[in-house]
């Protein structure tokens, strides 16, 4: 019974680390994405200072 407890508890804990993990991700491909955006307006508006 006690390894049992224990094995959900465990199961429980790398749930959470997944969980975790997962919106990290999903943050970090936001934010990603969200300077590729920034960079490409920078790069335009550096192009269109320069004509």
């Amino acid at each position: 019974m006690k390894n049992e407890n224990n094995k959900q508890i465990k199961d429980t804990e790398e749930e959470r680390k997944i969980k975790a993990l997962k919106a990290e991700i999903e943050r970090l491909e936001m934010e990603n994405a969200y300077l590729k955006k920034l960079n490409a307006l920078v790069q335009e508006k550096s192009r269109k200072n320069r004509i």
